[in-house]
């Protein structure tokens, strides 16, 4: 970590100085500095850092969701480039501590978490701004802290994660999966704490739209915390948490806060994206996408067919991945059908089945599929169902190996190649050793 602070002082300035849209990369990095925000920092200063962080949020997206989607066999990832899409990622070679694929996304991680700290550290100094506005930037800064950690924790997994960075020079050690989540859980209560009487009037942009004020912040932190609590299998918490959350079981899947991109000077286009048919660099869906899916359920537009199969090393498919259909579609951070999937989930473990088939059926009946039917439901069932709603539902959203690896599954998802593994984890970079 101390390589990735120290080095990455000028990536850190080019997410913490900005331009006053989410959607725009930075400006002249010679003129301002960590200490000129450190010294008493405007609102406008503050904000800048708001704005950075959630550009920031956007870099190595897609390679986030090329790792998880790769390793649980949701989709295959062709590069003429780099082979390592369809080996290391695929079991074929043993992942490495200083591959692309895991110390891209750390490092980009943690210079949004650093970001935050320095948010924290600025806003909680600043004598030029209220305390509402004080408990505002805070209750940002943490949730959005909470959930970078919580991205990386997601690949190395047991493997553990750096939570305390706030002090380059004296960083905190490597914790295990558990005690980083108690982590995470406890940053996103903070933030919670925070946001109470808070003025959250800085700009969060439109990815931000309909929660963009203390109340409506307070919402997305609750949907954060209600995933992080059925990772910790908190079912009642999360039940808890949903309450207190955007949840509308009748309400648009779609509802929720996202990452945003644009084609304006300086901005990002959204890495996930690619044209159907393309050749050469392409993403696409397992086979089994389509052979397992229901009949009727439309949630096979995910995943179309190509004008002709696309193969590299001993794979083929003949679906692209579909999910992000332009070059500047916004990817999910968090939205309402998740909610009610977890609603869902957190009622099965509490064995309210009543509760837990509506909201299944809830999604079944949203994708053109008719009601659950098990005439005697258990929880083993239950929870494959819940599990294959997932599947369909956040297809190439980040959560499929996530959510079999938690359920001790990954042993049900396909193996293509004969030597392939499917690995439950990444390893943390060497860097950090």
């Amino acid at each position: 970590m101390k390589r990735i602070i120290n080095i990455n002082i000028g990536l850190l300035l080019f997410l913490a100085v900005c331009f006053s849209s989410c959607q725009k990369d930075y400006g002249n990095l010679n003129q301002p500095t960590i200490e000129s925000y450190l010294d008493n920092a405007s609102a406008a200063q503050l904000n800048n850092l708001v704005t950075g962080t959630l550009s920031g949020m956007r870099i190595t997206e897609g390679l986030y969701l090329d790792d998880i989607g790769a390793i649980s066999r949701e989709m295959y990832r062709f590069s003429g480039a780099d082979p390592r899409y369809v080996t290391d990622l695929l079991g074929a070679a043993a992942l490495s501590n200083t591959g692309f694929y895991i110390t891209n996304p750390w490092a980009a991680r943690y210079r949004v978490v650093k970001n935050c700290n320095i948010l924290l550290q600025a806003a909680g100094s600043s004598s030029l701004i209220s305390d509402a506005q004080r408990k505002g930037y805070s209750g940002f800064a943490k949730t959005m802290k909470a959930y970078e950690l919580l991205l990386n924790l997601n690949l190395t997994y047991t493997n553990g994660i750096r939570v305390e960075v706030s002090d380059p020079l004296n960083l905190g050690p490597i914790v295990g999966y558990d005690e980083a989540l108690t982590a995470i859980a406890g940053l996103l209560d903070d933030a919670k704490t925070d946001l109470g009487g808070a003025d959250v009037s800085f700009p969060l942009g439109s990815g931000f739209a309909g929660f963009s004020d203390a109340a409506g912040f307070t919402k997305v932190n609750r949907a954060l915390a209600a995933r992080v609590a059925v990772y910790r299998k908190q079912w009642s918490a999360a039940l808890t948490d949903l309450n207190d959350s955007f949840l509308d079981l009748t309400g648009n899947f779609y509802t929720g806060v996202s990452e945003v991109f644009g084609t304006g000077s300086g901005d990002q286009l959204n890495p996930a994206f690619f044209v159907q048919n393309s050749n050469g660099e392409v993403r696409l869906a397992h086979p089994s996408y389509a052979q397992d899916i229901e009949p009727g359920d439309d949630r096979i537009s995910k995943a179309t067919l190509r004008n002709s199969s696309a193969s590299s090393g001993g794979l083929t498919s003949d679906r692209d991945v579909w999910v992000y259909k332009s070059s500047t579609a916004p990817i999910p951070i968090i939205r309402n059908e998740e909610l009610i999937l977890i609603y869902a989930e957190a009622n099965i473990q509490l064995g309210n089945f009543d509760e837990a088939i509506d909201a299944i059926n809830t999604i079944r009946n949203g994708h053109g599929l008719p009601d659950y039917s098990n005439s005697e439901p258990n929880t083993n069932d239950l929870i494959t169902e819940m599990l294959n709603q997932r599947r369909y539902s956040l297809f190439f959203e980040g959560h499929r190996w996530i959510d079999m690896r938690r359920y001790d599954r990954l042993s049900e998802l396909p193996i293509d190649r004969e030597g392939d593994e499917i690995w439950d984890k990444m390893p943390v970079p060497l860097t950090e050793q």
